[in-house]
């Protein structure tokens, strides 16, 4: 029987989005080198075929929007978890360098069509413009994705190695993935609509153009999946550069996931009633601010740094489903969110090596890139106009 309740389809969502982050996006991590060494081939191959996916979850992500738009999230999500499975069984199951390669291509067409932007998109097609508390809701567990996932990744290989991981993570999409996103409930069928994006674009709730708004959107998502992917891949080696020590570095990275959390509590508890404009203004500067201070004062304001980047970047996650739905309006979203996230899902593909580059030349004076295109971000933002 259908889920009928908005808090338990929230529940629903954010466990299996919780699964869907942690045996994709987190993933390499912890299993990039056993899985070098087996096969072979340096640590940085492992990576280069995780960006491959990422560039296919790229282009793939609008085609995946127009399909929850029409027939709503649960086939489609239903359908991920069958993509993810069958790309992790790849995984576990590759001996060569092109049988990666063909794993990590599934497993992007899964994260194209499996992460955030569909999830959102599918409680848009439930809930319409009354969904930006149920976005908050599913990104507070999968906030956990890493704090879970890496430790199970970690538990997993050491008992059965990392093929036997991947294996266990493709059968928790088809015994918990599969069958909780079969609970949700089934979206109001649509009458088909041959030009969608025109009548979106005229009931647009912004004084911004549509096409200035998109653009706007468009540069900050791309922004800030750098510096989440960037600060994701280099973060302990970034505070040890500035002088931390490795234990201490470790010890601050864990801050990240507690401040993310934090900071959506916040979103969904004394923001709610705040404009996302602001609330996204406000977390595009998180990231610049502790920057500022991590470069000038190193290893004592690490933890300071670390804790404004999590909560800037935990609510402008919830961003990137909220801004587009009271822009925009709910009708036509998940194709319009897919084609505003291709941008950003190629900035994700390449941060990992470009600020990896800037790490090696100039230590933590990285930050300066990142802190820099924070406030770009910024500047979007605030030439993004909603009307009053």
């Amino acid at each position: 029987m259908p889920l009928s309740s908005r808090s338990a389809v929230v529940v629903a969502l954010g466990i299996t989005q919780t699964l869907a982050w942690a045996s994709s996006y987190y993933l390499p991590a912890m299993l990039a080198a056993p899985m070098a060494k087996d096969l072979g081939i340096e640590t940085p191959t492992v990576f280069a075929a995780f960006s491959f996916a990422l560039v296919i979850s790229a282009f793939l992500g609008p085609y995946a929007g127009r399909c929850i738009d029409r027939w709503g999230g649960r086939p489609v999500l239903m359908a991920t978890n069958l993509v993810f499975a069958a790309g992790l069984l790849l995984l576990g199951m590759a001996h060569s360098v092109v049988g990666l390669l063909v794993a990590w291509a599934v497993l992007g067409v899964g994260m194209g069509s499996g992460l955030y932007e569909a999830a959102f998109a599918g409680l848009v097609r439930l809930y319409g413009r009354d969904s930006r508390s149920a976005i908050t809701g599913i990104t507070l567990f999968a906030g956990f994705a890493s704090t879970v996932g890496w430790p199970l990744s970690t538990l997993l290989e050491g008992q059965y190695g990392w093929r036997g991981a991947s294996l266990g993570w493709a059968a928790l999409h088809v015994c918990l993935g599969l069958p909780l996103n079969a609970l949700l409930p089934k979206a109001a069928a649509v009458a088909d609509d041959p030009e969608p994006a025109v009548e979106v674009a005229t009931s647009a709730s912004t004084a911004s153009s549509p096409l200035q708004a998109s653009v706007l959107l468009s540069v900050l998502f791309a922004i800030t999946w750098f510096i989440s992917t960037a600060m994701a891949a280099h973060l302990p080696r970034l505070l040890m550069a500035g002088g931390a020590t490795l234990a201490a570095a470790v010890a601050f990275g864990a801050l990240v996931g507690p401040a993310q959390v934090g900071a959506r509590i916040l979103e969904f508890g004394l923001l709610r009633k705040v404009h996302p404009l602001l609330s996204a203004r406000l977390a595009t500067l998180m990231h610049p601010i502790g920057a500022a201070l991590m470069a000038f004062a190193g290893a004592p304001l690490a933890a300071v740094f670390v804790i404004f980047h999590g909560a800037g970047n935990g609510i402008l996650t919830i961003a990137k489903g909220t801004l587009p739905l009271v822009l925009f309006g709910p009708q036509g979203y998940g194709a319009r969110q897919g084609l505003l996230m291709v941008p950003a899902r190629i900035a994700q593909a390449l941060a990992p090596w470009l600020f990896g580059v800037c790490l090696d030349r100039w230590g933590v004076g990285a930050l300066w890139l990142s802190g820099t295109l924070g406030l770009v971000a910024f500047g979007a933002l605030m030439a993004l106009r909603a009307k009053d």
